[in-house]
């Protein structure tokens, strides 16, 4: 018999009954049924139950165990009573009666439990990560991820894609985000940077004529922590393609992601009909621009019927120029209650509040009657035109918000979902997806300075022409796919031609002097023969985690960091030895 085990705890049945065998696992948990000791014996395929009695030699052993310690056992498989059987596991028909145990790993008192599900203090599972993965759930999550990437490489192979890896050292690019860089020590004074993406490469690969490029690549970006973003590396199915246009890429995608949410999807509704949606659609219906489509609510401009009207407020506010009025209907949302819920929910979010009317019954039975101090302001007329515009009735209601939309677009979006989820009007059970298409190539900073707003390396819509114009009304050969309000996919048909991209970068502020330094290699390539080419990337921990079902992106990464980008299990990151400054010719300026 093999040293450790003869089955893995998943695999005894009832056939087994009367064999002997070897299993080895972690002590699940030890239950004590008055002389007879239960084991829940665990491994990485499942789960057995095995027990001995006051005659087992192995009896005394079994009472001295710690939960989580790594035993082996042999004994004999025998078959449950009817009444006894677990149908929630494969090996539910049978139990292991214990004739020997020995012990491989003896495990000390446990700082977080593994047996159940309870909530646990994050920093306590970070730290003891390996301990969070036997847990059931994440163990679950983890394999879950695992096939998703198989079958994620499956489908694009049969798609006629191949898969070719870029480097991990490179140089610094502007991808949006900080740079991770890392000290040469052959070259003192001088930074290798952590990909952001394997952007420049992958058309490099294409320049070099490989048509169909594909990798399951790491991405290495120093971002601000979010329950939906890793601070430092994430994941991403990275692809690109050679003489294609923008529909050829969707075409080529679209089916490997709805088989994948087709296939782990757990039944819920896939749908196969993704509609596109322009970038100043989706922030006008949605606020954002990665709308969750299960919520049916879109936003309108409601402008002209405030314009000159009895509400001071928003009549005062449209004289200034760039600003507008929207509405959210919230259809079954007309009472008092709910509005003045929604009204404090605005207020959490640092805006005055929002304006509502809602319509009900008049009290003296005319009809229908619209409700709410906006209402009397701006009398009957106005307000049925709103109700006929949003195409709403008696028991419905609709919210304000107005002024610039930068200002107010964002938390407009987010009220949109609360009522969606308070109304109960957003889908279950369903993936909604929708491309988001048209994006602006250019946005002001902070300090009213033009930079690129998504990916440098695009094609702006129109070529060279529409570089001549005003940089912020340039739209880009940019897209998104959003689903579920998540962004999952991000793409671009590139600009593959020198003297458009040095006017690209030219609009953003790099002369070309410092396009060459910095993108040499990419411009040095344009000049032999480029091919139209466009790709997009698809970031793998997001999918997992929608399809986990988990709100944390944490719950699907093996070893991930915490919200301060630190590794606390591995102790990063962490001061370097005066040795291995010395030898990069570094010095650390401590904190004043």
């Amino acid at each position: 018999m093999h040293a450790y085990r003869s089955h893995t705890c998943a695999d005894l049945n009832k056939s087994h009954a009367g064999e002997t065998v070897r299993l080895s696992g972690w002590v699940h948990r030890v239950r004590d049924h008055g002389g007879v000791l239960f084991i829940d014996l665990r491994d990485h395929y499942g789960m057995t139950q095995v027990l001995a009695d006051s005659d087992s030699p192995a009896f005394g052993a079994i009472e001295k165990l710690k939960a989580e310690t790594v035993v082996r056992i042999d004994g004999r498989v025998k078959a449950r009573d009817a009444s006894l059987v677990n149908p929630k596991i494969p090996t539910g028909e049978i139990e292991v009666y214990v004739t020997e145990l020995e012990v491989l790993g003896p495990a000390d008192e446990l700082p977080l439990p593994v047996f159940g599900e309870q909530e646990y203090p994050e920093e306590t599972r970070l730290t003891y990560r390996f301990l969070d993965l036997r847990r059931e759930k994440l163990h679950q999550n983890m394999m879950l991820r695992a096939k998703v990437i198989k079958s994620m490489r499956d489908r694009m192979w049969n798609a006629g894609f191949t898969e070719f890896q870029t480097p991990i050292i490179t140089a610094s690019s502007p991808e949006g985000a900080r740079d991770f860089l890392v000290p040469s020590r052959l070259h003192p004074g001088k930074f290798y940077a952590l990909p952001q993406a394997p952007q420049q490469f992958k058309q490099l690969i294409m320049v070099a004529g490989f048509d169909r490029y594909f990798q399951i690549a790491p991405c290495f970006r120093d971002e601000d922590p979010r329950a939906d973003r890793s601070p430092t590396d994430f994941y991403q199915l990275d692809l690109e393609m050679s003489f294609v246009e923008q529909e050829d890429v969707f075409q080529a995608i679209q089916p490997v992601i709805q088989g994948i949410f087709e296939e782990f999807g757990g039944g819920h509704k896939v749908d196969a009909v993704w509609p596109r949606i322009s970038y100043a659609d989706s922030a006008l219906w949605y606020g954002t621009d990665k709308p969750d489509l299960r919520n049916p609510i879109k936003m309108q401009r409601v402008s002209e019927h405030f314009a000159g009207s009895g509400f001071g407020i928003f009549a005062k506010l449209l004289e200034n120029e760039g600003t507008e009025i929207r509405a959210i209907p919230a259809p079954g949302g007309g009472s008092r209650k709910f509005c003045d819920r929604m009204n404090a929910f605005a207020q959490k979010e640092g805006l005055p509040g929002m304006g509502y009317i809602f319509w009900r019954e008049a009290e003296d039975g005319s009809g229908l009657e619209a409700a709410g101090p906006i209402a009397k302001n701006i009398g009957p007329e106005r307000t049925e035109a709103i109700r006929q515009q949003l195409k709403l009735n008696k028991g419905d209601a609709v919210f304000f918000l107005g002024g610039r939309p930068d200002q107010f677009e964002a938390v407009a979006g987010r009220a949109r979902v609360e009522i969606g989820r308070e109304l109960g009007l957003t889908e279950e059970n369903a993936f909604r997806f929708a491309w988001i298409v048209d994006f602006p190539m250019y946005e002001k900073d902070d300090e009213g300075r033009i930079d690129f707003s998504h990916n440098p390396f695009s094609m702006p819509q129109g070529g060279m022409e529409a570089l001549s114009g005003d940089p912020l009304k340039v739209l880009g050969y940019q897209y998104d796919l959003a689903c579920n309000g998540y962004e999952l996919v991000s793409g671009a048909i590139r600009n593959h031609k020198p003297e458009i991209m040095f006017k690209a970068f030219e609009l953003a502020g790099y002369g070309k002097d410092e396009v060459e330094k910095r993108f040499g290699g990419m411009v040095k390539a344009f000049k032999y023969g480029a091919p139209p080419h466009g790709g997009c990337a698809a970031g793998v921990d997001r999918i997992v985690m929608l399809l986990a079902d988990t709100a944390n992106i944490r719950e699907v990464i093996m070893f991930p960091m915490n919200q301060r980008a630190e590794d606390l299990m591995m102790g990063a990151p962490s001061e370097p030895m005066n040795e291995q400054l010395r030898e990069l010719r570094l010095r650390v300026i401590p904190k004043e």
